[in-house]
């Protein structure tokens, strides 16, 4: 065995390097590849030495082993080499793998791959046994302390496409990634300019953005000093960090949306635009904001004028997203041609590209008829429920063509997050919205509750503390005279029906911006604010008039209800129970006096027009509180 003379560690000692020769990259580690000329598809084979468990990384095809079989010889006797690094299975690393099987005479020589690339490489005939990656953690102890770590990058190219990484070293031989296609044999990445070879590999190699940038994920936790791939030439130095962070932006898997030819240009301004999309979807919250931008972005490949969508709810009914509600999701049912479309379900649809769509004509804004596309919006458990439209209309008629439905076939996904997540917003706030009107709502009068009183009251007093002009506030208690009586006498049911008529009069007394409320039991509470407060005296007069003519039927027939008040005006500063105290001891006064009447805490003005208003001394609010229980 004649090992080489020469020993490549410093970079201009590998830019010299001849090809024919095996090149050191690190201390027992050796480029053993060979450059075919005339070819702008470089293949490496790499070779770590470890006695006699020593590495051959990608062995390379028929075409060129001879010369790697050459090459090693010259650093070790080729029956060193025990463990046969295969990356992934296509021929150009493991062609050779047949000379190999027939050459390998140790009985505990091993091909090393993942279980999918084994599950192919099982049709070449060879003898080896595979050794999986995965079953074995990720990891192949070489012994005297050195371990190679297994990166996994799946679908970077295939499924089970992993990397090699020798931690003593911090060499990563990351096969086909970051691999480059070069005009003429070139070891050694010397520039940035090297990222031009590199970067039409990986837009057309690499599935998809997220694959690669899995892939740089991975790379990086590594932490790699040099990047040994098996095409193109290695990087180095400053070169690793600037590759990386360059690759983070380049478009990938552009042949996926090509469906006649490669239309690179196209194909490439799609792929800026899916990108920009989800971008969009990152960065804005705001619906609105979203719907903007994504029609926007439609617009730059089709004259599209609209953008709305509708999620679906039930029984024909739909949140609709507008402009002209600026998307703010308003219950709406949909519109009779797209609730026949629905009936159809996805047969409703036509497919083209990938697509499913269909193409209608409807009525614009300005009542002129337009060409709209209605695009399904599938999601839910599996994806393939039906949650939504997305309608997009043109100022003009125009033909799907397979550029266009290839557009609406890569936006359908993007449309569909974008409509799935602020219906679920949307819905949320109309849940809220339906609980707390159940909670400020008494379920029997359709009155509001004390909850809500003491919130407004909250806000009033805020603009009255500050002096605001109209901000006061006037407020009257009611108590229907003698109520337990009537659940004594004619039972519950009939104990709810004076509560809801009760309830009827005070909200046929009052106007729009008085507040009636039902405090509780039979207790009731009417509000004015602003300029109205001096009627407030009139107002409770003429609800007790009209309780005390109530006529009743059924088992209430003949029965005369009458109802007592109290008033109060507030003061300025004066706390919400402060205010309905003095109300309160109002009203008792109003019981205490022979009920059916209206009396207002004695140092508020309240003009209680055809009522008397003895000046009797009010109780004080401790004693009024102990006497509710006697109001009956």
């Amino acid at each position: 065995m004649r090992r080489s003379r020469t020993h490549f560690e410093s970079l201009r000692s590998w830019r010299k390097a001849r090809a024919d020769e095996p090149v050191r990259l690190a201390p027992n580690i050796w480029w053993v590849g060979h450059a075919a000329p005339d070819e702008h598809f470089q293949c490496h084979s790499y070779l770590i030495e470890h006695g006699d468990q020593s590495v051959l990384i990608d062995p390379g095809s028929e075409l060129n082993f001879r010369i790697t079989f050459r090459k090693i010889e010259r650093i070790l006797p080729f029956r060193n080499i025990r463990h046969f690094i295969c990356s992934h299975q296509d021929p150009d690393i493991t062609g050779a793998l047949p000379t190999i099987d027939s050459i390998v005479k140790r009985k505990d020589a091993q091909i090393v791959t993942h279980w999918r690339a084994a599950v192919l490489l099982k049709h070449y005939p060879v003898r080896l046994p595979f050794w999986d990656v995965e079953a074995n953690h990720w990891r192949l102890d070489l012994g005297q302390g050195r371990r190679l770590k297994f990166v996994f990058t799946p679908y970077a190219h295939f499924p089970g496409a992993f990397a090699t990484f020798d931690p003593t070293s911090r060499i990563l031989f990351s096969s086909d990634l970051f691999g480059g296609m070069t005009d003429e044999f070139q070891l050694l990445a010397e520039d940035e300019s090297h990222f031009e070879s590199i970067r039409p590999f990986h837009e057309h190699y690499v599935g998809s953005r997220e694959i690669l940038l899995n892939a740089i994920a991975k790379t990086e936790e590594c932490q790699p000093r040099i990047i040994a791939p098996q095409h193109g030439s290695i990087l180095t130095g400053k070169m690793v960090p600037f590759i990386l962070d360059k690759l983070k932006g380049v478009d990938c898997g552009l042949f996926l949306l090509a469906q006649r030819g490669a239309q690179i240009e196209r194909l490439s301004k799609l792929n800026r635009v899916l990108r920009e999309i989800t971008n969009t979807l990152i960065l804005y919250r705001d619906f609105q904001d979203i719907a903007d931008q994504l029609l926007a972005l439609i617009k730059d490949m089709v004259p599209a004028e609209t953008i709305e969508f509708y999620a679906l709810i039930e029984d024909g009914q739909a949140l609709h997203f507008a402009p002209e509600t600026r998307y703010r999701g308003q219950p709406h049912p949909l519109p009779p041609v797209l609730r026949a479309l629905l009936r159809k379900g996805l047969g409703g649809f036509e497919t083209k590209s990938g697509a499913h769509w269909r193409k209608l004509t409807a009525k614009g804004r300005n009542g002129k008829r337009r060409a709209a596309v209605v695009l399904p919006l599938l999601g839910g458990e599996g994806g393939q429920a039906l949650i939504g439209l997305a309608v997009i209309h043109f100022a003009q008629d125009r033909v799907i063509d397979d550029y266009s439905a290839t557009l609406f076939s890569r936006i359908q996904a993007p449309l569909q997050v974008a409509l799935e997540r602020e219906s679920i917003y949307r819905r949320l706030d109309l849940e809220r919205q339906k609980f707390y009107e159940q909670s400020i709502r008494d379920p029997l009068t359709g009155l509001h509750t004390r909850l809500y009183l003491n919130d407004t009251l909250a806000r009033y007093f805020h603009l009255h503390d500050r002096g605001e002009s109209g901000a006061g506030v006037a407020l009257a208690l009611f108590d229907i005279d003698h109520f337990k009586r009537v659940n004594d006498s004619f039972g519950h049911n009939q104990g709810d029906v004076v509560l809801r008529m009760v309830a009827k009069v005070l909200t046929q007394t009052l106007r729009g911006g008085d507040l009636a409320v039902r405090l509780g039991g039979e207790e009731f509470a009417v509000v004015l604010v602003g300029d109205t407060i001096g009627q407030i005296g009139r107002v409770a007069e003429r609800v007790r008039k009209r309780v005390k003519a109530l006529a009743f039927e059924g088992l209430l027939a003949g029965h005369r209800l009458t109802i007592s008040g109290g008033l109060a005006v507030r003061r300025k500063g004066e706390t919400i129970n402060a205010f309905i105290e003095r109300a309160d001891v109002a009203l008792y006064r109003a019981k205490n006096e022979g009920r059916n009447r209206i009396r207002e805490a004695s140092d508020d003005v309240c003009a209680i027009p055809g009522a008397a208003n003895p000046a009797k001394p009010a109780k004080s609010g401790k004693k009024a509180r102990s006497a509710k229980a006697k109001r009956a």
